[in-house]
Parts: C-alpha cells; structure tokens; sequence
C-alpha cells in the first residue's frame, strides 16, 4: 500500500501568506514554492533533485507566465505529476504541457500529456519494442487493411508531399503482436470539434498545435489494445486532470471537480474556458 502525506494543511497556510503578491504572481510563486521546499522534498522521486526540481518549475513559468496566475496548488499538484513521470512540462521536447484553464470562475493549473510523452511511456512499460504516429500526405503511398490479416504500409514522398489527408499510430510487441489505428483528418476533425469546445478558440492547442494534438488522439486510440503496464494506465490517467495536493505517488492524489468533462480516446477537454496563452507553444 503506498504511503501517501498529507499536505492539504501546508498547502492552505502556504497559499495564504503568498496571495499578498498578487501584483507580481510570478514572485508569489516563487515564495510559495519555497515555503513548500520541505514537502516537495518528500514527494519528489529519488532521481530528481529540489533544486533540479526548482529549476524546471522556473523554466516553465518562464516558458508560459500565465501559469503564474493559476492556484499555487494548482501549479504545484501539476509539476509534481510532471516531476513522478520524469516528464519535463513546457519544453520543445513536447512530452507534457501545464495549462491555465477557468475551472469555476478559478483560473487552475492542468497537465496534460503531450503525444511524446505517451509515447516515452509506453517505451519504459518494456513491453513494446516500436510505438510510432505519423501524419499521411495526399503524395505519400499509404494503404493499410483491418481484419483478419491486419496490413499498414507508408512510403513518404521525398518532396512535395501535399496536404495531409489522415494520422495513424502503432505499436508492435516485443513478443511480436502489433496494432495500429488510422484516422483521416476529417475525422479527427470531427471529433475535436465534438470533444472540445476550446476547439474554435484562436488560444486552443488544436489551433496551434494540431498535428500533435492529432497524432495525441490516434496515439490514445490505439494504445487501448496493446498491453501495457498499471504503470502506464496509471500515467496516462493523469492526462487532463487538476490536483490540489501532492503526495509520494501522485496517482494516490484525487483530482478536483472541475467544469469540463475529459475525452476518454484523447484526454481534449470540453465545457472549459481555456485562458488567454496557456496553450503549449
């Protein structure tokens, strides 16, 4: 049974000395981060160092300011998840993202997976020897087959590809079994646009990101069939969520009620109000 501390006390009388900064959220986090230093030093993981710790929590308020305005608990629920996954948050790596999101009239702190880091932790399950997804051009020789005898075959152009007409991921087994899911980009279209209502904003992540978002999707799809670790089930779960408090195992930590339901294919929010930036870059 894994041991779990309790923090919701130290979080509240953290918050409450550091919400005098508000003219300068930035420094306001920064002070509660510290004051915090004892307890995040007991739910780190043994590999990553407080100051290392500190050091990322900086670099992605740098990367992303408005974070600096979400809920000190918010932040801090969200970096650790990040931090227990041994997932860097807001970097060009692409791997996890922390998101300023409305949630109730509060503007929170969300993470959310980005489609490398689906991957990084499918590779780390050891069971999968190949996980891939890739974007099919209109130029591109691509065919592929559902049934009985399953067959996918991508050959890119080497120049003038064209638009993109559809997204696929796959995996194969280090016994030898594999799947794979295709989607076109209608579809996937379609389905952000049924599963997201940030879908339209100019500040969603399917504006300025779509081809990860895309392949996010097809990823989630398809990992449902390969057979991964608790671990994994574990990791992925926390895609989306909000949390409040920190712990030794952040999968141990609840997460809160918000007003958005989450898409269980692509962890896309819906019935949120995304804040002006807090997109992944």
């Amino acid at each position: 049974m894994a041991l779990t501390t309790n923090t919701s006390g130290a979080i509240g009388k953290a918050a409450t000395k550091t919400a005098v900064a508000k003219k300068d959220p930035s420094t306001g986090m920064r002070a509660y981060i510290a004051k915090m230093e004892g307890e995040i030093a007991k739910a780190l993981p043994s590999v990553l160092t407080p100051e290392r710790f500190t050091r990322i929590t900086l670099s992605a308020l740098s990367a992303t300011p408005k974070l600096a305005e979400t809920t000190p608990q918010s932040f801090l629920g969200a970096m650790m998840t990040a931090a227990q996954l041994g997932l860097e948050p807001n970097t060009p790596l692409g791997q996890a993202y922390l998101l300023p999101y409305k949630n109730k009239g509060v503007l929170e702190c969300q993470f959310q997976l980005g489609y490398k880091g689906l991957i990084d932790l499918a590779y780390r399950s050891g069971q999968v020897s190949i996980i891939q997804a890739h974007a099919v051009h209109e130029n591109d020789e691509f065919s592929y087959e559902y049934g009985l005898e399953p067959k996918l075959s991508h050959k890119p152009a080497l120049r003038d590809r064209g638009e993109v007409t559809c997204y696929y991921a796959m995996f194969r087994t280090k016994d030898g079994g594999f799947g794979f899911s295709v989607m076109s980009k209608e579809d996937i279209q379609a389905h952000a646009e049924r599963f997201s209502q940030s879908y339209g904003s100019d500040f969603s992540p399917w504006k300025t990101n779509f081809d990860e978002m895309a392949k996010k999707t097809v990823l989630k799809r398809v990992l449902k069939y390969a057979p991964l670790k608790s671990d994994f089930v574990k990791a992925a779960a926390a895609d989306g969520t909000i949390k409040h408090d920190i712990a030794p195992d952040m999968a141990d930590v609840a997460p809160v009620e918000a007003d958005y339901v989450i898409d269980a294919d692509t962890g896309e929010v819906t019935e949120v109000h995304p804040a002006e930036g807090g997109e992944p870059a």
